[in-house]
């Protein structure tokens, strides 16, 4: 376990400004976290438990490289080891270092990603100190959730055409623990029926296809119930322990597709989240 080293920002007499764009899965926190870097001269913070080690990219989601536009991303794909857990202390020590990185360049640090038992650790800790050292903007990307929930299969199912199976496949191993490092993405553990019956020459292939098309409803159905526990999480951390979230509504980017998508995204989402962290900085 890493011990936090809190540097020498305690002693500052002005806050550094930290900005977290915060979501559940499928809101489009990548794509909001690195519009407003490239707009304010920002570094991406990965703060997904998943997203931190290397591989399985589809079924993870991580930005490509087209995606980030040139903008720096930390803790991100940074764990070689599959089975190593990267704890919340982990995260923590991780991100401090990252943050005083890009403040020593004179950027902005912007952590993004849905795993907000890391952000709780990070900002509420006593021994961390977050909020004495550090001014925070934190920014909630949100949807209606019926609109979400459909917007979860349909990703799923553009990671199948994109190469999911052969992704997972490459790193499926009978017996394998679901419960520790980047085994417990979803889509690994559900797949793994299908991977124990498809290369049985005698078997039906009809019967491999129905537990395909299960395995693939079931990671839907997973996603789904992550997206809720994550909104669950983010409404506690705005009741119960007070965070001022902005809440910015992605609904009706969603609810539309290709240019019209574009503008919405503009007009509205990216508007207004300039105008909150604008303001912020300033």
């Amino acid at each position: 376990m890493n011990t936090v080293n809190v540097g020498s920002a305690d002693n500052q007499k002005t806050k550094n400004k930290v900005i977290f764009v915060m979501g559940a899965t499928a809101t489009g926190k990548s794509k909001l976290s690195i519009d407003l870097a490239t707009h304010f001269h920002g570094e991406v913070i990965n703060s997904d438990k998943i997203q931190v080690y290397k591989g399985l990219d589809i079924i993870t989601n991580k930005v490509t490289v087209e995606e980030a536009r040139g903008v720096p991303h930390h803790l991100l794909g940074i764990v070689n080891d599959s089975e190593e857990d990267f704890t919340v202390d982990d995260f923590c020590h991780n991100a401090l270092e990252a943050i005083y990185a890009i403040l020593k360049k004179g950027k902005v640090p912007i952590i993004g990603g849905g795993s907000n038992s890391y952000l709780e650790k990070l900002v509420e800790d006593p021994t961390i100190n977050f909020r004495q050292r550090f001014d925070c903007c934190f920014i909630w990307v949100d949807a209606s959730l019926p609109v979400l929930h459909e917007r979860v299969g349909k990703r799923i199912d553009q990671m199948v055409i994109a190469g999911l199976l052969d992704e997972v496949r490459e790193m499926f191993v009978m017996g394998a623990d679901y419960n520790r490092g980047i085994r417990r993405a979803i889509g690994a553990p559900e797949l793994e029926s299908y991977f124990m019956v498809e290369k049985d020459t005698s078997g039906d292939e009809a019967t491999k296809s129905n537990i395909l098309a299960n395995a693939i409803e079931e990671i839907k159905a997973n996603t789904r119930k992550l997206v809720d526990s994550q909104l669950g999480k983010i409404h506690r951390l705005k009741n119960e322990l007070g965070w001022d979230l902005h809440r910015v509504d992605v609904t009706s980017v969603y609810e539309k597709c290709g240019k019209d998508a574009e503008v919405a995204w503009e007009q509205q989402v990216l508007k207004e989240s300039l105008e909150i962290v604008g303001s912020f900085l300033n």
